[in-house]
């Protein structure tokens, strides 16, 4: 998957995630969640395309990093909202599909880039 692949991918879950987020209930935690949701769904592809055009590897490491914890958080709303019925949890699988496998991507491409940071340090011997 190229960068230009994944960043199209992750524009199209802030959508998904948008849409889900105005469709759950206009309650307190309705829009509580909504707002945490939103928040972390749609932070996961600004985070990935800024780590894209990071100035260094670590640089890259560090934002692809964030993108990985805001994936993780959103999976989080999501399991709240199917347990507490705020859409039916059916409806959400397919979201937390993405979700899973977005967070699969981002932890490889963090383990392949904290390997190639360590590829590159010189040795002490040097």
């Amino acid at each position: 998957m190229t960068p230009e692949d994944l960043q199209t991918r992750t524009r199209g879950f802030a959508r998904r995630i948008v849409k889900l987020a105005d469709s759950l209930p206009n309650t307190i935690s309705g829009r509580a969640i909504g707002m945490q949701v939103i928040r972390s769904g749609t932070s996961i592809g600004a985070n990935y395309r800024e780590a894209c055009y990071g100035r260094s590897q670590k640089d890259f490491t560090s934002k692809i990093s964030i993108a990985y914890s805001e994936c993780q958080e959103t999976i989080y709303w999501l399991e709240v909202i199917a347990d507490t019925e705020l859409v039916r949890p059916t409806r959400l699988k397919g979201i937390i599909s993405e979700a899973n496998e977005l967070a699969a991507i981002l932890c490889a491409s963090i383990k392949t880039s904290r390997a190639n940071i360590q590829s590159h340090r010189p040795s002490p011997n040097s």
